[in-house]
């Protein structure tokens, strides 16, 4: 299950019905992976899948593809704000670094620049994201 916070679904609100799309979903996949854990697309969605993984929280609906939910098992979506702005914060227990097991250095051109590099999430909203290392230069 995937839920959210009352602070990020009042700023999904928001965004939904400044975009006059009260009806629509809250879509979460992961984009990414590498030394500094998972990376994650969001997205609003208007027509979800016939094998999405749905999840209601404070009202909103939550859509989880099937195959990031396991990795999105038990993660919570909140909004903080910071002396730099606010965001959407990603809490998932299932989301480790792994550093010190990272070669980040695997370009061989010391840019620090490994990890994976997902294009696309496969339902046509054309997010692509890199998940790079975070540990590197």
């Amino acid at each position: 299950m995937v839920s959210m916070t009352e602070r990020a679904a009042a700023e999904i609100t928001k965004v939904l019905a400044a975009e006059a799309k009260p009806d629509s979903a809250l879509r979460i996949w992961i984009a990414g992976s590498g030394c500094s854990g998972y990376q994650y697309g969001l997205a609003i969605d208007e027509s979800p899948s016939p094998s999405d993984l749905s999840f209601v929280n404070h009202g909103l609906t939550v859509l989880v593809d099937p195959m990031s939910h396991e990795a999105l098992d038990g993660a919570t979506i909140d909004f903080v704000d910071t002396p730099m702005g606010g965001g959407f914060k990603i809490d998932n227990p299932n989301s480790k670094s792994n550093c010190g097991d990272c070669n980040c250095d695997n370009e061989g051109d010391g840019s620090g620049s490994c990890g994976s590099h997902a294009h696309g999430h496969g339902h046509g909203h054309g997010h692509g994201h890199d998940g790079g290392c975070g540990c590197g230069g």
